[in-house]
């Protein structure tokens, strides 16, 4: 005697039928669903479950889970998994708060040598120390695990970021003075004219300007062997040098010079030079950082007998990236100083001045953009 299932069949509407032959011949759907569609097909044309199977080359207990689904919630439901509850997370969110706070914790705070964190260190002091705490759900955490819950929460405790602190207790006050004249340049450049009794200077030092030989010679791009300049590893030092410099910010134009210090000495010396290379009657403004040489008792003896003639206007502490001569330097720093080399401390020196040169030619007029808009004179 045949057997006989007691599953009651499924009816098929015609656009049920045809929705299924249509997922079940798809390239683009998923194929859990052009299965399914398949089983249902074949399930609603009268062919036993395990005649299905054998068809299909799959297992019995897939086909009636997807038959029973289309039975108790419909043809279209059953292409789709039920909704579970999910299991319960075996990490509660108290062991994941514990994890981060200890993350954000020096391990030099708890005894060890170390700085900052490494996963297998965490993995080791939680696994130890879990228990203890009152989280055993951390027993058997692994890095991986680790990994994931720190970055839900954006934390890196085995890297390191720099920040500077504001000291300056003026450091608005100071910013807006600086800001305020760059507002003054941008007028002036406006007006498509100069004020006759006024110039307006960026100035900064730039130390350590290494002076390096090769040991060995460079190799040519048309070499065989290299198709870009070739360099030999070892080098040699001559010592180092620094450049004062100003850049005019209504022209673009460039003073600069070269010396074994910048102390202030240099920087009196420098300042004397500006007082020659503008007219009597104009007023030298100049933008300038917080160094010592700056506010010299040197600096001052030779103030006093220029009187009126010089008007500084300081960044403030730690905010030189206030100076627009700093965008010059940068600049400078990557299209010509980049793998620079010389035979002496004398080639460099010519070799900066003479670039100078070569840029005063052609002067790039930089202009301050941020936060002009909320300046006003």
């Amino acid at each position: 005697m045949p057997f006989k299932s007691k599953r009651p069949k499924i009816e098929l509407t015609k656009k049920e039928e045809l929705e299924l032959e249509k997922i079940s011949k798809s390239r683009t759907k998923k194929k859990a669903h052009i299965e399914r569609a398949k089983i249902l097909l074949l399930y609603s044309k009268g062919n036993s479950i395990n005649s299905i199977s054998k068809k299909l080359g799959t297992n019995r207990p897939k086909i009636e889970r997807t038959v029973d689904r289309a039975i108790y919630y419909g043809v279209m439901t059953a292409l789709d998994d039920l909704p579970r509850k999910g299991a319960k997370p075996k990490i509660t969110k108290e062991a994941k708060a514990w994890l981060v706070s200890l993350a954000c914790t020096k391990p030099k705070e708890l005894g060890f040598a170390s700085e900052f964190w490494t996963y297998s260190q965490l993995v080791k002091y939680i696994r130890e120390n879990c228990h203890e705490k009152g989280y055993p759900s951390l027993e058997k955490i692994s890095k991986g695990t680790i990994s994931k819950i720190l970055a839900k929460s954006d934390v890196k405790p085995h890297k390191m970021t720099y920040y500077l602190e504001k000291k300056d207790k003026e450091f608005e006050k100071k910013m807006v003075n600086v800001l305020h004249t760059y507002k003054e340049v941008k007028l002036l450049k406006t007006e498509g004219n100069r004020e006759s009794d006024k110039v307006i200077v960026s100035y900064d030092e730039k130390p350590g300007i290494q002076a390096i030989g090769n040991i060995a010679a460079d190799l040519s791009p048309i070499t065989q062997k290299y198709n870009k300049w070739a360099r030999d590893y070892e080098y040699k030092r001559y010592g180092t040098l620094s450049l004062l410099a100003s850049i005019d910010l209504l022209t673009g134009e460039i003073y600069a010079e070269v010396h074994e210090k910048h102390r202030s000495r240099e920087f009196v010396g420098f300042l004397k030079n500006l007082n020659k290379l503008y007219a009597e009657d104009m007023k030298i403004k100049i933008i300038l950082d917080n160094h010592s040489s700056h506010i010299s008792k040197e600096t001052k003896k030779y103030l006093k007998t220029v009187p009126n003639r010089f008007e500084f206007v300081f960044t403030p502490v730690h905010a030189s990236w206030l100076n627009l001569i700093e965008v010059f330097f940068s600049k400078m720093t990557r299209s010509f100083l980049r793998g620079i080399r010389v035979k002496s401390k004398q080639e460099l020196k010519e070799r900066i001045l003479k670039y100078i040169e070569e840029v005063n030619q052609m002067p790039t007029i930089f202009s301050w953009k941020w936060k002009m808009d909320q300046i006003l004179i």
